[in-house]
C-alpha cells in the first residue's frame, strides 16, 4: 500500500502538472496565432505539400495533433475544404507533434520554477502579447515540473515485482508495449504525456529501449481516439479524415514494429541520453512515414474514399 501511494501520488500530480502545462501553452499559442489557423489551413491546402506544412505549423501552434485533426474535421463538415486536401494536413500533424517531444527531451527541469514564475509575471501584464507569452512560458515550466514529479515514481516502480514482471513480458512481446501506449494515450488524450512518462521510466532504465519505442508507437495510434470521437455524427468527409489519420498511424506503427532494434540503434548513435533517444526515434519514425506517404497523398485519399464511400454522392 505504501509503495502504491509512492507511485500513485507522483504520477497523478506529475500528469496533472504536465497536462495543465500543455493546456496553458495551447491557450497562449492559440491567442497569439490560433485564430488565424483556420484561414491558414484554408489558404494553404491547394497541394499536398502546402497541406503538409499547414498541418505541421498548426500542430506546433496548437500543441496537439488531435486538436488539429478535430479542427480539420470541423472544416470538412462545414464544406470549407474537401477530404482530399486533408491528407497532407494529417501527415504534417504527425511531424508537428514531434516538436513538443524534442523540447521535453531537453530535460530543463532546473528551469521549471523560474519559467513558471516568469510566466506568471508576464501573464499579469496588461498587454495581450505579454500575457500570451507568459502563458506559453508558464506552460513549459509546468511541463518540466510534471516530468520531474513523475520521475519520482520510477524508483518504487523498479522495486515492484509485479511491474517488473509485466515489463519483462513486454520485452518478449513488444505488442504489449504497443497496446499499452495506445490505450493509455486514448484514455488521457495526450500522446506527449505518454511519451514523457516513458522517458521518465527510461531514465531509470526500467524499460528496454525496444519496449519504450513500442509504447511511443502505440501512443501515435492512441492520439487518433479524439478524432474518432469528434467524427461521430458528422458527414462522410469528416469520418474519412478521422479514419485516414487512424489507419495511417496504425499502418506506420505496424510497419516499423519489426525494425525497433534498428531504430533504437540509429537513435543510440545520435545521443547517449535515453530520453533524447526516444525523442529522436519518434521524430525519425514520423518523418519517414509522412515523407514516404506524401507523394502518394492523392492515392491515399482515393483509397480512404473507397473504404468509406460517400453514399450521398453515389445516389
Amino acid at each position: 500500500m505504501f509503495i502504491a501511494s509512492k507511485i500513485l501520488i507522483p504520477f497523478v500530480l506529475g500528469l496533472g502538472y504536465f497536462l495543465l502545462g500543455l493546456y496553458a501553452m495551447r491557450v497562449g499559442f492559440h491567442r497569439l496565432a490560433g485564430e488565424k489557423m483556420e484561414k491558414v489551413m484554408q489558404r494553404f491546402t491547394k497541394t499536398p505539400i502546402h497541406s503538409f506544412f499547414s498541418g505541421l505549423f498548426s500542430t506546433f501552434v496548437l500543441q496537439s495533433s488531435g486538436a488539429v485533426t478535430v479542427l480539420t474535421i470541423g472544416m470538412t463538415q462545414a464544406g470549407i475544404i474537401g477530404f482530399a486536401q486533408t491528407v497532407g494536413i494529417i501527415l504534417g500533424t504527425n511531424v508537428g507533434a514531434t516538436v513538443t517531444t524534442q523540447l521535453i527531451a531537453l530535460s530543463l527541469g532546473d528551469f521549471a520554477v523560474p519559467m513558471l514564475l516568469i510566466g506568471v509575471a508576464l501573464w499579469l501584464q496588461p498587454k495581450p502579447v505579454l500575457r500570451c507569452t507568459g502563458l506559453i512560458i508558464a506552460g513549459f515550466g509546468l511541463i518540466f515540473m510534471g516530468i520531474d514529479t513523475m520521475k519520482i515514481m520510477a524508483k518504487p516502480l523498479e522495486q515492484s515485482e509485479t511491474f517488473r514482471v509485466m515489463f519483462l513480458e513486454s520485452r518478449h512481446s513488444i505488442l504489449i508495449g504497443l497496446v499499452t501506449g495506445m490505450v493509455f494515450t486514448a484514455l488521457i488524450h495526450s500522446g506527449s504525456a505518454t511519451t514523457a512518462i516513458t522517458m521518465g521510466l527510461m531514465t531509470h532504465q526500467i524499460l528496454s529501449m525496444e519496449t519504450a519505442l513500442a509504447i511511443v508507437l502505440g501512443a501515435n495510434i492512441g492520439t487518433c481516439a479524439t478524432a474518432l470521437v469528434a467524427s461521430i455524427g458528422t458527414n462522410t468527409a469528416s469520418k474519412q479524415v478521422a479514419w485516414c489519420h487512424t489507419l495511417f498511424n496504425l499502418a506506420g506503427a505496424l510497419a516499423f514494429l519489426p525494425f525497433l532494434s534498428s531504430l533504437a540503434y540509429v537513435s543510440g548513435m545520435l545521443t547517449s541520453d535515453p530520453a533524447t533517444q526516444i525523442a529522436h526515434s519518434q521524430t525519425i519514425f514520423n518523418l519517414v512515414c509522412s515523407l514516404a506517404a506524401l507523394p502518394f497523398a492523392s492515392k491515399i485519399a482515393a483509397g480512404i474514399e473507397w473504404l468509406i464511400p460517400d453514399r450521398a454522392k453515389r445516389a
